[in-house]
């Protein structure tokens, strides 16, 4: 049997990679986001999930603009982080789960989920640095197998919020009726976000007002964000502000209520704002 132990909504700005090689996490520019994720690191101490299903986008490495899936899952052994021209160090590849895997596959698909199944994928800085962050000691990474849902936020039409909702929910559906040869402990991951824009007139918008805002709806009203259109959440969170997509999606597979174990707000890391959330499903 599988159960979802909580959901890990995390910032995955290349420049996080920059200050953890140069040990830089207590520099006052940093140490207020870095801070944040000492009560993550404990509580996953006391959860020790066994999988973690990455919602994330890539940056180039799998999908470019000549072929951009909406969503695609990740079904390899493992998955190697590769170069992406940020000169981040690369780090030691990620164990996967096939099985788990592949049952996401087909439950996606029989609810009508059009997929792209990936048997070899890279990983980029919006895998890597959460699961950093989250897991410093690279032995304890190594434990921790992972699935990788990659959600188009890169190339316009988007996925709306309301389907990447509707993704979470089957997501979560799909990890409580997978029958594991072991009791399966899941954390959800959703990565990137919140709101920045990186290049043309309005780069280095930030929409504090708005963060807030979602970062209270996760646990209130899960489904508040699903009223925006994709040019609503551009027009209001900025062109990259749109990640928040795999938060929406990471956070609806708890289906159903959400305690909220920590989280934090921090302006600003390299033009963005940087957050993380954790949640667990309500008793």
């Amino acid at each position: 049997m599988a159960r979802i132990v909580g959901s890990i909504m995390s910032t995955h700005v290349p420049s996080i990679a920059g200050a953890m090689s140069r040990h830089a996490e207590g520099e006052p520019y940093w140490k207020p986001f870095f801070d944040g994720y000492e009560p993550v690191r404990a509580w996953l101490d006391e959860v020790r999930p066994d999988v973690a299903v990455v919602v994330h986008n890539d940056h180039g490495l799998n999908f470019f603009l000549d072929k951009m899936p909406t969503f695609a899952v990740g079904c390899a052994p493992q998955y190697l982080h590769a170069d992406e021209g940020w000169g981040i160090p690369e780090v030691e590849p990620f164990p996967g789960d096939p099985q788990l895997s592949w049952h996401l596959v087909e439950s996606l698909i029989g609810e009508e989920f059009d997929l792209t199944t990936c048997q070899e994928m890279l990983v980029d800085h919006a895998v890597t640095n959460p699961m950093q962050l989250c897991w410093p000691d690279p032995d304890d990474r190594a434990a921790i197998r992972i699935v990788p849902v990659t959600v188009n936020t890169v190339m316009f039409p988007y996925p709306s919020a309301r389907r990447c909702y509707a993704l979470g929910e089957a997501i979560g559906r799909a990890i409580t009726s997978y029958d594991a040869e072991e009791d399966l402990k899941v954390v959800l991951m959703g990565t990137g976000g919140l709101s920045h824009q990186l290049e043309g007139r309005r780069a280095g918008f930030i929409n504090k007002e708005f963060d807030l805002r979602f970062l209270e709806s996760l646990t209130e009203e899960p489904a508040w964000a699903t009223q925006y259109s994709g040019e609503d959440l551009v027009r209001l969170t900025g062109s990259q502000g749109v990640e928040l997509l795999m938060w929406l999606t990471a956070r609806a597979a708890l289906l159903g209520g959400a305690r909220k174990v920590t989280s934090n707000y921090h302006i600003p890391i390299s033009n963005t704002a940087a957050g993380t959330v954790v949640l667990e499903p309500a008793a």
